[in-house]
């Protein structure tokens, strides 16, 4: 009885995490979509872009956040959308360390093109840091978990 119960939880936490993190990326891509120019700016300020990539990447990156989001959420290609989830999430608590430690009072631009507010908030490395958690547990979930034609 315990492992019956055990496998329901892991499947609600993978399909909660699915959801989660699906609808965080949706939430983090709209405004940058609608605005590229003041995310263009919040990349600029964080002084790691070199400056000919900085409009690439201002356009590329929310739409890649908006794709693996509704990815996540659907459930398809969830191999590569928890992967490049993965990779997003690391990068972006990266870059928070990062600027922490530069000393660098930017708008981390997570979910807003406005440039007030700052990377400092220990709160935003926090929050990142269980989105990689959550994330990771996708991730390894997905990876490492045989799949229901592997068993028989």
């Amino acid at each position: 009885m315990k492992d019956k119960t055990r496998q329901k939880v892991s499947l609600y936490l993978y399909h909660g995490a699915r959801i989660v993190l699906g609808l965080v990326f949706i939430y983090a891509s709209y405004d940058k979509i609608l605005h590229p120019a003041e995310f263009a700016k919040i990349i600029y300020n964080h002084q790691i872009v070199p400056d000919e990539l900085i409009n690439l990447t201002a356009i590329f990156l929310p739409w890649l956040e908006l794709i693996a989001g509704c990815l996540l959420l659907s459930g398809l290609w969830l191999a590569g959308s928890a992967f490049i989830s993965n990779i997003l999430f690391i990068i972006y608590l990266c870059l928070l360390i990062y600027n922490n430690v530069r000393g660098l009072d930017v708008n981390c631009g997570c979910f807003s093109t406005s440039l007030e507010g700052n990377s400092h908030s220990i709160l935003n490395v926090v929050r990142n840091f269980i989105f990689v958690i959550i994330s990771g547990f996708l991730f390894i979930k997905i990876y490492l978990t045989p799949s229901s034609s592997e068993k028989k």
